[in-house]
């Protein structure tokens, strides 16, 4: 076998952050085969959607230089020669960003977002710019625009048929099908747990403010925030480590662990979801994992004056601060007439623009209710958390990701019920801003597509997640590649 058709295969058996350095170091493979592996993988995947921008030439020219330094015998990088991905909302250097609208089509941000900096600062080699739902409105990724394959909409690696849920969706969907080893997305009430969950990898939304929300196109500033996505827990302990600079990591014993069964997020789930969750909770159980259950969590009744409402309210001003600030010379108004998905064309006209809220009672004014939930309705939320993370001595809860595995990818998708399943266990922690990690459980018996189980801890809390994360992985084992 040629080394370039091992390097391949190496990908396609599910090749991590450590394993790679690993072999560049012993000299068995060199960056320019990783990373040529990796685009060929994504021009394989163009029915995927996975793209909005590959940047083959600069990645090789990357690749090469970091051959060059290590066989020079120049001390390396964390990241050195090692492939990553970008959200698209995300500010690249020299590389378009467009938020997945063509709004944003010509924009070439100058200077890298700072989480970007910080990984490629660590040698980190980005390979591209992935699509999204666009501008980030959206639990599906379902995007009419910036589609390379003859589908609408970036698609599920392990069946593309499917979504590969939103807003991450090329993010999650390109670590799916490994054209990478490693992303950054973005989360503002699922979007860094969703896709991950659909698409068999692992992620971290970090507690709020932890990860810098500059060069960021935003949605709501309270609730936005960076994360990274990864093949292990151990690599996205690597990849948080290098982003905040901290690194130490607590020593937890298996049998000392409490996590917390809130009864209310685990309603609605599909067939799939329900066997692997159930497994993985008794396979936890017989390592000496404790399990409380919740009846009375009452954290999703809390999150529904909130959620939706603090995100609507700060899209009308956050857009229009930050289309000022990045000199766009274009109005928020002029923004919205380039929308081209549907539902969120629908949600600028009806909602953003004219600051209307969407109740029972039909649309009112949004300003009064984000008073309320500012002012009162986000720290109930905070406070009922802290309650149940004291009363039961617990160290997260625990609940499936998602509700169901990837819904198909047609116009049902824009049913209501389908965004409520996909986003009703992700929302309250978001609004709470508090930490979260997304960890792949297995493949449904009878979809063969990924479930995801999410665990919510304490705020400042994510290592001590993340060391959670790789323990209960150590357990459960890693989802099969795509």
């Amino acid at each position: 076998m040629k080394l370039f058709e091992a390097i391949t295969h190496s990908l396609l058996t599910d090749i991590t952050i450590t394993e790679a350095v690993n072999a560049l170091c012993k000299g068995e493979m060199t960056s320019v085969e990783l990373v040529k592996a990796c685009l060929e993988r994504a021009e394989q995947g163009k029915e995927l959607n996975i793209f909005i921008t590959l940047d083959g030439e600069r990645a090789l020219k990357a690749a090469q230089e970091a051959d060059d330094q290590r066989l020079s015998g120049q001390a390396m990088k964390p990241l050195s020669g090692i492939p990553i991905v970008i959200k698209d909302n995300i500010h690249t250097a020299g590389l378009r960003s467009t938020a997945g609208t063509p709004a944003f089509s010509d924009y070439i941000p100058n200077e890298d977002a700072p989480t970007v900096a910080k990984l490629r600062d660590a040698g980190a080699i980005i390979i591209g710019k992935t699509n999204m739902h666009e501008l980030a409105f959206g639990a599906t990724g379902y995007n009419q625009a910036y589609n390379t394959g003859t589908g609408m909409g970036v698609r599920n690696p392990y069946d593309s048929s499917r979504i590969a849920g939103g807003s991450s969706s090329g993010s999650a969907a390109a670590l799916g099908a490994r054209m990478a080893l490693a992303a950054l997305g973005t989360d503002t009430g699922g979007s860094m747990r969703i896709p991950p969950a659909l698409n068999g990898c692992a992620s971290l939304r970090p507690s709020a403010g932890r990860y810098s929300n500059k060069g960021v196109i935003p949605i709501a500033e309270s609730r936005d925030t960076v994360g990274p996505m990864a093949l292990s827990m151990s690599d996205l302990t690597l990849l948080d480590s290098i982003v905040t600079d901290e690194f130490e990591l607590p020593t937890i014993a298996t049998d000392e662990l409490r996590l917390g069964l809130p009864t209310e997020f685990w309603r609605n789930l599909d067939s799939d979801t329900e066997d692997l969750a159930q497994k993985t909770i008794d396979k936890l159980k017989s390592h000496g994992v404790t399990f409380i259950t919740i009846e009375d969590a009452g954290l999703q009744a809390l999150n529904e004056p909130v959620g939706f409402t603090v995100v609507i309210h700060e899209a009308y001003d956050c857009m229009v601060k930050y289309l000022s600030e990045y000199n766009h010379n274009i109005s928020i108004e002029d923004l919205a007439k380039k929308i081209c998905s549907p539902d969120v064309r629908a949600i600028y006209d009806e909602w953003v623009l004219p600051r209307k809220m969407p109740t029972v009672d039909g649309l009112v004014d949004v300003e009064p209710l984000y008073n309320a939930a500012q002012n009162g309705g986000r720290e109930l939320l905070r406070k009922r958390y802290q309650e149940l993370f004291i009363q039961h001595n617990l160290d997260a809860l625990i609940f499936p990701t998602t509700a169901m595995v990837a819904p198909l990818a047609n116009d049902d998708i824009y049913q209501p019920a389908n965004f409520e399943r996909l986003i009703q266990n992700t929302e309250p922690s978001a609004s709470a801003g508090i930490p979260s990690i997304q960890i792949p459980v297995g493949l449904g018996n009878s979809t063969g597509l990924p479930v995801g189980m999410e665990l919510d801890g304490p705020k400042g809390s994510d290592r001590r997640l993340l060391a959670i994360g790789q323990i209960l992985e150590s357990i459960i084992g890693r989802v099969p590649r795509a």
